[in-house]
């Protein structure tokens, strides 16, 4: 393991290891130079290959110093020239043995199970994928190896005719949140870098000041931006469909070779360490059913424990990895609501509580991707079908036990966690809030006031006490009081992402102000720490009233 910080650029080339690039096929239809930037049908091939499109006079927004730790680069590497040109999109700075272009994946798109087209401007699905997501360096840090694809690149073939750029505003959000959410213990991409244009803005659909609309109702332009985003890897669920649907259509010769391909590469990327690599291909597939089952059950269980939404839970968002990916139309929920979608887009059916609906969906299409490599095998499809059958009954069971957990009960008790759902429901409770006071234990429901956005009535507070009453006798059968409170407010966060928060950020960092940035980077990082004095009274507090259906804060477009 590396002891000195990497504090040049030319030690963090040296750290370059394509496995993507050498273990898999280019589109053999791509350009050789990687100028390929209009939309186009690809065919065949896992990924093509393309350059950024450098932002004009780029500018440091923000770097994740516990990330930067972590890859083993000295902060310092942020600032330097060449590391600041490569990810605001100039690759040219590439040096040996890094590749002078990076690459962009296609992927298919499901919903809820239902295979889509319609969204590919040539009604095919062979120009859906990476619009403006490209990969541009794969390196091994410390022992581990990652993956740094910058968001907001530019256009590449999959771009739809769109421009491939992201907004400051989004950009900022999507940094903040990969590593707020990796500080709450849940599995994510992380936030490498964000930096800023001081020359290129682009237009995009958003809300006028003080606007309640429902869907943006101005244009406005903003400063364009690129965020680096860094993960194990980038590989999708929606991938894997591309290539099986390839294969049941028959589309070209290589189709089923191609699909087994990009699944042996996703074990050896994502679940290498626990695949035993002598075990026979087919065995190595059921394996990887299994294990990616149990990340993704875990996952949403995370989700639901800290109150977060994906809003827009399709196969080409849910990572074969098992992590969070994609940070565009998220949000975490504050009153609480089974309901809450922040995504005017999303509908109920990617909301918060039926994110294990969703995911169970996504793992119907990662079952239905995989079956045709098993195809001469009938009992490792009977056990593959097994797998498959057995995801809601593991997702109800991996549920019960998180509530378990934030009302530290010894033993999952599905009754007593309905009712608290529906007095929180009907008292307008607010859902981090209300959790992190009961991690106190109290005795009364006044002591839970703090977390309700109106006044108990009498009847609530009496089903509130008696509610009370009955969870501690529970606690207080099962041990020491102190310690279950310890361990509640280890999975109950003292703050949650509060929008109406976050806004001010990005507004200021469009004017150069940057240090809200660095403040909510600073009071993220430690999310089970309540903050102390004024911390406290920003960050602790219960929304506003004049945020409620707030355009851009309550709900917003994906105008990204």
């Amino acid at each position: 393991m590396s002891t000195t910080p990497i504090t040049s650029f030319a030690e963090f080339a040296q750290r370059a290891d394509y496995s993507l690039l050498e273990s898999l096929q280019p589109d053999p239809q791509a350009t050789l130079d990687g100028h390929d930037h209009r939309p186009r049908q690809v065919f065949s091939g896992h990924y093509v290959p393309v350059t950024p499109t450098p932002l004009p006079v780029p500018a440091y927004l923000a770097h994740s110093p516990s990330l930067f730790q972590e890859l083993g680069l000295s902060d310092s590497l942020a600032h330097d020239e060449a590391f600041l040109r490569l990810f605001s999109g100039d690759i040219s700075v590439a040096r040996q043995p890094m590749r002078p272009y990076g690459w962009a994946t296609g992927y298919a798109l499901s919903i809820y199970g239902a295979e889509y087209i319609q969204q590919c401007p040539f009604g095919t699905g062979n120009g859906y994928g990476d619009g403006r997501a490209i990969s541009v360096f794969e390196g091994v840090f410390n022992g581990q190896r990652w993956e740094l694809q910058l968001k907001g690149g530019g256009p590449t073939p999959y771009c739809r005719g769109a421009d491939g750029r992201a907004v400051l505003r989004s950009s900022v959000r999507e940094f903040l949140a990969q590593e707020f959410m990796h500080a709450l213990g849940v599995p994510t991409s992380r936030s490498l870098t964000l930096y800023g244009s001081g020359a290129e803005t682009v237009r995009r659909p958003w809300y006028a000041p003080g606007s309640t609309s429902f869907d943006p109702d101005v244009l406005v332009d903003n400063p364009a931006a690129i965020t680096t985003r860094v993960a194990p890897s980038f590989l999708r669920v929606g991938q894997l469909e591309l290539f099986a649907r390839r294969v049941r259509r028959q589309a070209h010769p290589e189709a089923l070779n191609e699909l087994r391909l990009i699944v042996a590469h996703l074990i050896e990327r994502n679940y290498r360490p626990e695949i035993d690599p002598s075990l026979a291909f087919g065995d190595q597939v059921l394996e990887l059913a299994g294990l990616f089952r149990t990340r993704l059950i875990a996952l949403v269980a995370h989700w639901m424990r800290v109150g977060f939404c994906q809003g827009n839970f399709n196969s080409d968002n849910c990572a074969a990895g098992g992590y969070t990916l994609d940070y565009g139309p998220f949000g975490f929920c504050e009153r609480f609501d089974p309901g809450f979608q922040p995504w005017t887009g999303g509908g109920e059916h990617f909301s918060f509580f039926n994110q294990p609906l969703a995911a169970g969906a996504n793992y119907q299409m990662f079952w239905s991707a995989v079956r045709p490599l098993l195809a001469d095998n009938s009992e490792a499809l009977a056990q593959l079908d097994s797998i498959r059958d057995g995801f809601a009954g593991a997702m109800n069971q991996e549920l019960e036990a998180m509530w378990a957990r934030k009302l530290g009960l010894a033993t999952p008790d599905a009754a007593l966690v309905n009712e608290l759902l529906e007095l929180m429901l009907r008292s307008q409770a607010d859902y981090t809030i209300v959790f992190r006071k009961l991690s106190e234990i109290p005795e009364e429901p006044s002591a839970l006031q703090q977390a309700f956005y109106q006044p108990l009535s009498a009847p609530l507070a009496a089903q509130w006490s008696d509610w009370l009453r009955r969870w501690r006798d529970q606690l207080s059968a099962n041990g020491d009081l102190g310690e279950t409170s310890a361990a509640m407010q280890r999975v109950n966060p003292a703050i949650t992402w509060r929008e109406w928060l976050i806004a001010p950020a990005y507004q200021q960092a469009e004017q150069g102000d940057t240090s809200l940035i660095q403040e909510l980077q600073a009071v993220f990082s430690h999310p089970y720490n309540a903050p102390s004095g004024e911390l406290a009274t920003t960050y602790d507090r219960l929304k506003p009233r004049e945020f409620f259906n707030a355009g851009g804060v309550s709900h917003y477009s994906c105008s990204s």
